[in-house]
């Protein structure tokens, strides 16, 4: 286990550990936290893959996992304070990817979709739910609290339902984003208003204070965001240590949430803001992909407290009530939903299918109402009644939502099966955006580097000559920095997850190339692609030749070695010239009897000088044998390595490399055309 786990657990299995202290004198044990602690792991990972075999969303099964291992059922986890921190951690850690997905400039990129669109659902539901409650004799607190919490969606359900279908970039994908996005925005708000409603926030002066006060930590966060964070993330990214780099990650996250606490902001929202900060540098995607196994173990004790806090009794006895609840709340969230969508000029069948997309109600809407609980305020004023009736009402819509993403589904078929409206939406969602959180997802057939020392850039710079596509991953800023210097697209962050490689368009790439300088991390990076794509053509590179046969073993297709010339190597490998064909013009061929005889050679190199480079030394300018394609460095050069071939191997005529130079020379008749 990492170091980094162990901290993560330490605020939950301390406060277990000293409560259940043993006596002195009575044998030790193994504290009273860890049999709570191995249940919730076991219960977790058998509910992942008994979900994966049963094809459900994953956090459809934590529910459900919750429902029957709670003291409502089989009793298995009992204690509630180890959940209830495990669950605050996964809340943390939720909003905090989600804080990293967003970044500024997407939110920028669709602002009509969420502002407009997400405001207006989330205004007509608070609308719909206070009117009918109000009606109903409900006070206005407890029925705008109300309207609250049903105004919320599951984002961590509707996007896992988006990305197991592939319907993130439709049109209903792209509304539905747009509209949780602003959701998640409202939380914000939505907190600070809970203690306005419950009467202890100071009345409309208080709430012009919290809104200053969360505006001002807001643009706290900005500044940071922008001058600080980045800078600070760079300085971390260039040790090229994971562990380094995903512990101050963390204390970022832990550390911006107990300030914005302390300042009378949730830690929830904290978080969030904390993901923004990390968004706004290069490195977020490597930050994302260094959390989010962290985030999906706490994320999975939050659904599972969740399912604990279901009475299968009061569900029994009151079953009527919650099927209820069940209709009433997905119709009131499924219309409110697509007529937003419809008011944004989609068509009736996006809005109907998103709208039945977005009929559940939310994870947030859980820790709202626990908060207003402890204020006094409950779903529509019923008290306990409330409280159970809208855990059981909630757990069963997400347990439901499959089944409503697919009645949307078919509801999006029928309407595309008709003519399309003469008029466009208002914005065009369909249009495929390039996403620069995963540059290489979209291509195919392409070569992956991972890794990028002096093997990888002789490569990548004979694959750009031969307009073959490809992608660079690399874990180093200034190795990133260099590839886009070039123009080249590149990945930054720890190559052996298989989420950066499944970003990085694994599953349609032509090769996979391992450059690492590292044995260990090379054999790992391999067994991760092998199993992603089992038929991928994976080629390694190793100093030594006793890990050829353990590279072979975890996966590679073939093993070059340090007395091969790699980038040649690997390009044979995909039966592709090394670097473009160069030969002399027909004015050079009649220079001397030597250039009439040149016909096509393929240079070793484009960029360095392959022997200085095996020296450490420095070259000024390039030459080219052109009888066997030597690159070598010129007189100018300390070592004259193009001028000790040619009298070594007798290969009289050389040609310039340089850009902007055409010209050949034959040192048999020291001549030069043209000059």
């Amino acid at each position: 286990m990492r170091v980094s786990w162990f901290l993560l657990l330490l605020p939950f299995v301390s406060a277990s550990a000293l409560a259940a202290t043993p006596a002195a004198g009575h044998a030790s044990g193994p504290p009273a936290f860890m049999g709570q602690l191995t249940l919730l792991l076991l219960v977790a990972g058998a509910t992942a893959f008994a979900s994966f075999r049963l094809g459900l969303v994953p956090i459809i099964g934590f529910l459900f996992a919750g429902v029957l291992a709670g003291p409502s059922a089989l009793g298995i986890i009992d204690d509630p304070a180890l959940i209830g921190a495990a669950s605050e951690i996964g809340v943390m850690l939720l909003l905090f990817t989600i804080g990293i997905e967003f970044s500024l400039d997407k939110l920028a990129r669709i602002f009509r979709l969420i502002f407009v669109g997400g405001g207006l659902q989330v205004l007509l539901t608070v609308a719909a739910v206070t009117g009918v409650l109000l009606a109903f004799g409900v006070s206005l607190p407890n029925a705008v609290f109300t309207g609250f919490l049903l105004s919320l969606s599951s984002t961590a359900i509707v996007t896992k339902i988006l990305e197991s279908r592939g319907g993130v970039g439709s049109p209903t994908g792209q509304a539905s984003l747009g509209i949780l996005i602003f959701q998640d925005l409202a939380v914000v708000v939505m907190v600070l208003l809970v203690p306005m409603l419950a009467g202890q926030g100071g009345g409309a002066g208080g709430l012009v204070v919290a809104l200053l006060k969360a505006g001002g930590i807001v643009a706290a966060v900005l500044l940071l965001a922008r001058r600080v964070v980045p800078k600070l993330l760079e300085v971390v990214a260039r040790t090229c240590s994971q562990e380094i780099f995903l512990l101050s990650t963390l204390s970022l996250c832990f550390a911006t949430a107990y300030l914005t606490s302390l300042a009378g902001v949730s830690l929830a929202l904290g978080a969030f803001l904390a993901g923004l900060l990390v968004s706004e540098s290069r490195f977020g995607q490597q930050a994302f992909g260094e959390i989010l196994p962290l985030q999906i173990l706490f994320s999975a004790a939050f659904f599972l407290s969740v399912g604990l806090q279901l009475d299968l009794g009061f569900l029994w006895t009151h079953l009527p009530l919650v099927l209820g609840a069940v209709a009433v709340f997905a119709v009131l969230k499924a219309l409110a939903a697509a007529l937003s969508v419809r008011l944004l000029g989609f068509p009736l069948a996006t809005a109907a299918a998103t709208g039945w997309l977005l009929a559940q109600v939310g994870e947030f809407s859980f820790v709202l109402e626990s908060s207003g609980r402890a204020l006094g305020l409950s779903p529509a004023g019923l008290g306990e009644t409330g409280t159970q009736t809208f855990i059981a009402a909630t757990v069963l819509l997400m347990a439901l939502t499959p089944v409503m993403a697919t009645l949307g589904e078919r509801l999006g078929a029928l309407g595309r099966a008709r003519p399309a409206p003469t008029a466009a939406p208002a914005e065009a969602p369909t249009r495929a955006e390039p996403n620069p959180e995963a540059p290489l997802a979209h291509l195919s057939g392409h070569v992956l580097v991972a890794g990028f020392g002096d093997h990888a850039r002789r490569l990548v710079k004979g694959l750009a000559a031969q307009q073959v596509p490809f992608g660079v991953l690399t874990l180093s800023p200034d190795g990133a920095a260099q590839v886009t210097a070039h123009g080249y697209p590149v990945l930054i962050g720890d190559y052996a997850r298989a989420g950066l490689l499944g970003d990085a368009g694994l599953a349609s790439a032509r090769a996979l190339v391992v450059l690492d300088d590292v044995p260990e991390m090379t054999a790992r990076v391999i067994g991760v692609a092998r199993t992603l794509n089992p038929e991928l053509t994976i080629v390694a590179h190793t100093d030594e030749p006793g890990e050829i046969a353990t590279l072979r073993g975890v996966g590679a297709t073939h093993v070059l070695t340090s007395t091969d010339a790699v980038a040649r190597g690997v390009l044979g490998l995909l039966t592709l010239p090394s670097t473009p064909p160069m030969t002399l013009s027909a004015e050079q061929q009649q220079m001397c009897d030597h250039a009439h005889s040149v016909t096509v050679v393929h240079p070793d190199s484009l960029d360095t000088c392959p022997e200085c480079v095996a020296q450490g030394d420095s070259w000024v300018h390039l030459r080219v044998c052109m009888t066997c394609g030597h690159t070598g460095c010129c007189d100018s050069s300390p070592n004259r390595h193009a001028t000790a071939h040619a009298q070594s191997s007798a290969h009289p005529v050389i040609r310039s490399l340089e850009p902007g130079e055409a010209w050949a020379y034959c040192y048999v008749h020291d001549r030069t055309a043209p000059r």
